[in-house]
């Protein structure tokens, strides 16, 4: 038979803003539960170093997860291996039905689903993820100090990730499809003045190159959409920067989205235009997207929550 469960928060994603969220609702003593979707831990579990976690001069994304999701139970979360399949946020208590079958109804509802870059979906991108492959310059960027480093992409992210980088490394190749750049005219600007930049007009990325022991990325393989002719850049580091999507299918119906689909909140808080229902994290950070950022907005969602339920009291 199916079970039903009732919390007081409903936590949907586990992320850092997620696991923050729980920390932060289980001390108010709201008994929050949490269900942790088809990616427990988030795109952290898919990083390798992370030497921006504040307290902490390195650390394993994975292992970060682990220790998030173990100090919310900690301190009286109940965190569920489930994912949720649909959301109902036309009444309350607001519902969601599981992939488990179980139904969850809730008198208040944390969304900290996330977001995942877009990749271009080739095997050899996805062989050295973590391992010279990043979406995220600004999380890696460090690790390519006096390296060569190549960026694919064509709008304002690709160029903020390309300037970033050349920060670090001593020569960053931009591969583009096209002959034109969507980016905002100052940044393209800054990208033609800068010395270290060199870009490649009308190419795609065919494949990652790299070395098997240990496992690292050596350079690109390109080929020249007219002519088709092929050629390798050298490079140790492949940033994949063609945008993110923000994963609010659950709530794309029910929920004012914007920026190409991040659930819109108010300014300065976790309130969306529904009372009760709040979201964190990268579900609503088209900007920042940072582990730092997303558990500070775990904190203000569950504070939030709080006062709501609060006030409902």
């Amino acid at each position: 038979m199916a079970e039903t469960k009732h919390s007081r928060v409903l936590i949907i994603g586990s992320g850092p803003a997620g696991y923050t969220a729980a920390v932060y609702a289980a001390r108010a003593m709201l008994a929050p539960v949490l269900v942790q979707g088809m990616q427990p831990g988030g795109q952290l579990t898919i990083t390798t170093e992370v030497e921006n976690w504040p307290g902490r001069t390195e650390v394993q994304g994975p292992d970060l997860m682990i220790q998030m999701e173990e100090h919310a139970r900690a301190m009286g979360a109940e965190v569920i291996s489930d994912i949720i399949l649909s959301l109902d946020l036309s009444r309350r208590p607001f519902t969601a039905t599981g992939d488990s079958g179980t139904t969850y109804t809730a008198d208040a509802v944390i969304l900290a689903t996330g977001a995942q870059a877009r990749w271009l979906g080739l095997p050899s991108e996805e062989k050295f993820k973590g391992f010279g492959v990043s979406a995220c310059a600004t999380c890696d960027g460090f690790f390519y100090r006096g390296q060569e480093v190549v960026v694919t992409g064509g709008g304002n992210s690709a160029v903020e990730e390309a300037l970033f980088l050349t920060n670090f490394a001593s020569k960053v190749t931009l591969v583009h499809r096209r002959d034109s750049l969507r980016a905002e005219k100052i940044l393209q600007e800054r990208l033609f003045k800068n010395p270290k930049v060199e870009v490649l007009w009308n190419h795609t990325v065919e494949e990652v190159l790299g070395t098997e022991a240990p496992l690292g990325v050596t350079g690109v393989r390109l080929r020249e959409v007219g002519s088709g002719a092929e050629r390798v850049v050298p490079c140790k580091g492949f940033f994949v920067a063609i945008g993110h999507a923000p994963a609010s299918e659950l709530v794309k119906d029910q929920l004012e989205l914007h920026n190409g689909g991040y659930v819109k909140v108010e300014p300065g808080s976790t309130r969306t235009a529904i009372a009760g229902v709040f979201a964190a994290g990268d579900l609503t950070d088209h900007v920042y997207r940072q582990a730092v950022t997303s558990a500070g907005m775990g904190c203000m969602a569950a504070l939030d929550a709080e006062r709501f339920l609060a006030g409902e009291d």
